[in-house]
């Protein structure tokens, strides 16, 4: 299988769903028919073996669901992927007959790990799809693919399921959607999707991150589905019954890719306004920059610390407050002054430390 080749062929929607965990035989037949019948899905995913935070919860059947699997693909004219995490997983998977690998965000942080499955792949042509690290680490990610690509792996596909942060207020793992972007720019020759299950945690907000990826120009979805989502015995409140998924689906936009001709003096035109004023903008970032160097040397001479923190909280808290009026996030504010700040304080320490 060219799984590459099989994304282009479907144009911005190509379709990864299936369970989270494979429970049954019966079970992953059911949810195989269902994927076939609505005619949408392209690659049908059942986890085999489920990396768990903790112990003494279900760590997926084993290797005697391998050909669960790989039988109701083959049933109902589905090639199959599962997660692999070591060299077993990976000789268990390739003598099942398994089509397509993935490696899962905590494999890929492990450069050790990631390292063992490509030595273990070395003389193969199966096609590989990595997930981005749980820590947002962009050159972990591409240094993933890259040990694939030096053990002769060429049919790569990146996934983007967000990254793990502590108790965010929306996501079960925020997106960081510059990261998968600076991908994109970094490793063009790689397709990307999306896994909005595992961003997203829930149900309700699958349909709204979906669309966000494709609108980002992602190249399909991966989507976690049962045949009763409610039971599953694992990640029951992300899956979502083959039905749903199709509605789903449906009710995606696939926008163009491409800029037409007569609507290009437009764009044009807007995007020749906006380098006008990011160019007054770094201007006036230059001079910002010059006056902290000037107040560097003024501490310098009076020992004053460079870090004033009160100061820079009376700030912070003066730019968000007017957020809503300005039209700008909150977290677009933060990380923008944040990124001044740091700036101002290098600038301001090189100051302190020229002999």
């Amino acid at each position: 299988m060219n799984l590459r080749k099989k994304i282009k062929e479907h144009k911005r929607l190509f379709v990864v769903a299936g369970p989270c965990s494979v429970e049954s035989q019966e079970q992953v037949e059911n949810i195989a028919k269902s994927l076939s019948d609505n005619g949408k899905t392209s690659l049908l995913r059942g986890g085999i073996w489920k990396p768990r935070t903790r112990p003494n919860s279900f760590e997926g059947v084993g290797a005697i669901g391998l050909p669960w699997l790989v039988e109701a693909g083959k049933k109902y004219n589905l090639p199959v992927t599962t997660e692999v995490a070591n060299i077993q997983h990976v000789e268990s998977a390739l003598k099942a007959g398994v089509d397509v690998l993935w490696i899962g965000a905590r494999t890929t942080a492990n450069p050790f790990a990631v390292q063992e499955i490509a030595d273990a792949l070395k003389g193969t042509s199966i096609p590989v799809m990595v997930k981005n690290p749980i820590n947002p680490d962009l050159n972990l990610w591409i240094g993933a693919i890259e040990r694939l690509q030096k053990s002769g792996i060429t049919d790569l596909v990146a996934i983007h399921r967000g990254f793990s942060v502590y108790n965010h207020p929306k996501y079960r793992n925020s997106p960081n959607w510059e990261i998968p972007i600076a991908f994109m720019e970094k490793m063009a020759d790689i397709p990307i999707i999306c896994d909005p299950s595992h961003i997203c945690g829930n149900r309700k907000d699958l349909q709204h991150v979906a669309q966000k990826s494709l609108d980002l120009n992602f190249e399909g979805v991966m989507i976690e589905t049962h045949n009763s989502p409610d039971k599953a015995w694992s990640d029951a409140q992300q899956q979502i019954t083959p039905s749903d998924l199709e509605k789903l689906l449906n009710g995606l936009v696939l926008r163009e890719t491409v800029i037409k001709e007569e609507e290009l003096d437009f764009i044009e035109l807007q995007r020749r306004k906006i380098t006008e004023i990011d160019d007054q903008v770094f201007e006036l970032l230059k001079e910002r920059m010059k006056i902290a160097d000037k107040i560097g040397d003024y501490k310098r001479e009076n020992g004053i610390v460079i870090l004033q923190a009160e100061h820079w909280k009376k700030t912070l808290s003066k730019y968000l407050s007017h957020s809503k009026e300005s039209g700008l996030s909150e977290v677009f504010i933060h990380a923008l002054l944040d990124a001044i700040h740091q700036e101002s304080i290098n600038h301001q320490n090189a100051v302190m430390n020229k002999s």
